[in-house]
C-alpha cells in the first residue's frame, strides 16, 4: 500500500466519528468512575484523526477496568471474612438457643417440683389448722364447767355406770387430735422446708434461664448484624460487577476505535500502541541479547548478533509487525528458525526470526499495518529458549534495531 493511497483513506476516515467511543467516554462509564479516576485526562502523545480516542485514552479505560477488578477482589476478599464471621456467630446462636433451651426447660421442672411442694405444705397447713381447731373446741368445752376440773366434770355428768367409757373417750379424742397436730405440724414443717429449698433453687434456675435469654438475644443480634454485614458486602459486589462490565464495554469501544483511527492513518491492520512516526514495539519483554558481536551460545565461536533478541514473554506471545508494509518473507530461514520479513516502502525492513512451528500468521505479499499481529514467539532454528529476534535493516544493510526504533519513538529495553 503507497503513501499516497494511505493519506486517501486517511482523509475519508478523517470524517467518520467513532459515535459509540464518545457515548461512553461522557456518559455511563465516566458516571460511574469518579473514585477511580478520570478517564483520558492526560495529554495525547500523538494526534490520530479527529475525535477518535489516544493511546492514552485506551490505557485510561484499561487502567479504570483493573482498578474496578482490583477493588472487587478485595471486596470479595472481605466477603470471605465476612462469610467466616457470620458462620461463626450462627454456630453461637445455635449454641446460645440450645442453653437458652435447657434452661428454660428445668426451670420449667422445677417450676412443677415447687408448685407440688407447694401445695403439700399447703394440704399439711390445713390438716395441723383442724387439729387446732379441735384442741380449741375440747378446751373449750372444759372451760364451760364454770372452772371444775376434768375429774368432777366426768363424775357430775351423766350416769355414773359410763364413767370408764366417757374417760377412755377423753383420752382417745385427746391422743388422737394431739398426734394430728403433731403429724400435721411435721408435715408442714416438712413440705415448707422442701418448698422454701425448691423456691430458692427456681430462683437460681430463673437467673440461669434470664441469662441464657440474654445471651441468646445478643448472638441473635450479633449473627443479624454480620448477615447484615455480609450482605451489604454482596450489594457492593453486584454493583461492581455491573460496573466492570460497563467498565469492560468501554475498554473494548474505545481499543475499537483508537484502532480505527490508526487505520485511518496508517492502513489496514494497524493496532495498539504506535508512535507518531506510525512504529510499533514488535514484543513485549525485556532483551535478553543486544546487536553485535557476541560468543554464540550454541555454537561457542565469536560471530555477528544480527538483531537484538526479547525475551520473557513467553512461547506463543504476539509478534507485531514494526511498521506498515509489505511481507516479502514468510517460512524457514535456517538459523533464524521460522521467520517473517516485512519491506516498508522506505527504504526500510524489518525482520522477525525464531518465530514457533506454526506460529506464522501472514503470506508473502500481505499488507500490514503497525502493531498488526504477525505471528507467534518460539524457539526454532538456532535458539536456546523462546525469544523474538528483531532485526532493521535499512537499504539492505543491518543496523541496531535499539536506537533506530528509539528515534522512531519505541523503547526496546
Amino acid at each position: 500500500m503507497g503513501r499516497e493511497t494511505v493519506r486517501a483513506d486517511a482523509a475519508v476516515r478523517r470524517r467518520r466519528r467513532p459515535i459509540r467511543w464518545r457515548l461512553l467516554a461522557a456518559g455511563l462509564s465516566l458516571a460511574m468512575l469518579p473514585t477511580l479516576g478520570a478517564v483520558g485526562s492526560g495529554a495525547p502523545a500523538w494526534a490520530l484523526p479527529q475525535d477518535y480516542p489516544t493511546w492514552d485514552d485506551v490505557q485510561a479505560a484499561m487502567r479504570d477496568e483493573a482498578a474496578a477488578a482490583q477493588k472487587k477482589q478485595q471486596l470479595e476478599a472481605a466477603i470471605t471474612g465476612l462469610q467466616a464471621e457470620v458462620d461463626r456467630t450462627q454456630a453461637d446462636l445455635e449454641a446460645k438457643g440450645l442453653a437458652y433451651q435447657e434452661a428454660q426447660e428445668r426451670y420449667d421442672e422445677q417450676r412443677i417440683v415447687t408448685d407440688t411442694l407447694q401445695s403439700q405444705a399447703d394440704q399439711a397447713q390445713a390438716e395441723a389448722d383442724e387439729a387446732k381447731r379441735n384442741a380449741a373446741q375440747f378446751i373449750s368445752a372444759l372451760g364451760r364447767t364454770g372452772g371444775q376440773d376434768t375429774t368432777s366434770v366426768l363424775l357430775t355428768q351423766g350416769d355414773p355406770d359410763g364413767l370408764l367409757d366417757r374417760i377412755t373417750a377423753m383420752d382417745t379424742l385427746g391422743k388422737r387430735n394431739d398426734q394430728i397436730y403433731q403429724r400435721a405440724v411435721q408435715l408442714q414443717n416438712t413440705a415448707s422446708s422442701k418448698a422454701d429449698e425448691a423456691k430458692k433453687a427456681q430462683e437460681l434456675l430463673e437467673q440461669l434461664r434470664q441469662a441464657a435469654e440474654a445471651a441468646f438475644q445478643a448472638a441473635q443480634e450479633a449473627a443479624a448484624a454480620a448477615q447484615e454485614r455480609l450482605e451489604a458486602q454482596q450489594t457492593q459486589i453486584a454493583q461492581m460487577q455491573a460496573m466492570l462490565a460497563v467498565l469492560a464495554e468501554k475498554r473494548q469501544a474505545t481499543i475499537e476505535d483508537y484502532n480505527a483511527g490508526l487505520r485511518a492513518q496508517w492502513g489496514t491492520g494497524a493496532e495498539g500502541e504506535v508512535s507518531a512516526q506510525g512504529w510499533a514495539r514488535p514484543a513485549a519483554g525485556y532483551i535478553s541479547s543486544n546487536f553485535g558481536n557476541r560468543y554464540h551460545p550454541i555454537y561457542h565461536v565469536w560471530k555477528l548478533h544480527s538483531g537484538v533478541d526479547l525475551a520473557g514473554q513467553g512461547c506463543g506471545a504476539t509478534i507485531r509487525a514494526a511498521h506498515a508494509g509489505t511481507v516479502t518473507y514468510a517460512g524457514p530461514n535456517g538459523d533464524l528458525g521460522n521467520y517473517v520479513q516485512i519491506d516498508h516502502g522506505d527504504g526500510t525492513s524489518s525482520g522477525y526470526g525464531h518465530i514457533m512451528n506454526g506460529g506464522i500468521g501472514v503470506h508473502i505479499g500481505q499488507i500490514v499495518g503497525p502493531g498488526q499481529p504477525i505471528a507467534r514467539v518460539g524457539s526454532t532454528g538456532g535458539s536456546t529458549g523462546c525469544h523474538l529476534h528483531f532485526m532493521i535493516r535499512i537499504n539492505g544493510g543491518l543496523t541496531d534495531p535499539v536506537p533506530f526504533m528509539r528515534a522512531r519513538g519505541i523503547s526496546l529495553g
